[in-house]
């Protein structure tokens, strides 16, 4: 913790959560980190409204107080890499649990904001249901745009997700930028309507979008919760 890091002067858990990642981005940082180390620029690429000052800032408290670290890594030209401490990390289960109270409160994207590759592959953790995959195994290949695709492996009650293109995918679903997956997922509109307005188009058996509707839910909190997979 740095000096300047403000205090809530109680003794309580919650409060000294709230001191080492409730500054403003903090949590947003830790997100993007929970998949795996980035570099600085790549966070300020998933962050663009965060001003550089800011990221700095709360990367040094959050190293400070332990909950991230910096490492060299020899494989990159640029070798310095931030990343979760395992202390750090035991905030995956946490942060979709907040992540899927928040969304539920989600309407239509507003023009200006982004909707980044770790937003799209967290959506997909946060929603998945690991009860109603038991027994289950299917791989869906997503496409937002030409330069956001991922693949989500579901293989008996657990779940992978990585991005990018799936060679054997059993359904592939192009849903553009908007929000006609997330409303599927949230039960506002059924699979053969998003199917059928045009929203949603696929390659594959339909019948897949249908069991994907019932895998990954907005209204239904997932029981019990899965971890994420870091690749």
């Amino acid at each position: 913790m740095t000096a300047r890091t403000r205090t809530y002067g109680q003794f309580c858990g919650l409060a000294r959560a709230m001191e080492l990642i409730g500054e403003r981005w903090a949590l947003l940082i830790v997100r993007d980190l929970v998949l795996g180390p980035k570099r600085y620029t790549e966070l300020q690429a998933g962050l663009p409204r965060i001003p550089a000052s800011v990221l700095s800032a709360r990367l040094n408290e959050m190293e400070t107080a332990g909950v991230i670290r910096r490492r060299v890594r020899p494989d990159l030209d640029a070798g310095l890499v931030y990343e979760l401490t395992e202390y750090g990390g035991e905030l995956d289960r946490i942060l979709l649990d907040l992540g899927l109270w928040g969304a539920r409160s989600l309407s239509h994207p507003g023009p200006d904001d982004v909707f980044s590759l770790d937003a799209a592959i967290l959506s997909l953790y946060t929603t998945f249901r690991s009860d109603a995959a038991a027994g289950v195994k299917v791989t869906y290949e997503i496409q937002y745009h030409a330069k956001m695709i991922v693949h989500a492996m579901v293989d008996n009650g657990t779940l992978k997700v990585s991005e990018g293109r799936h060679a054997d995918a059993d359904l592939i679903i192009r849903c553009g930028a908007g929000p006609a997956l997330l409303d599927v997922i949230g039960g506002q509109v059924s699979p053969a309507e998003a199917v059928r307005s045009g929203r949603i188009s696929l390659e594959g058996d339909a019948r897949d979008l249908d069991l994907f509707a019932s895998l990954f839910r907005l209204t239904t909190a997932p029981e019990p919760q899965v971890g994420i997979v870091v690749h």
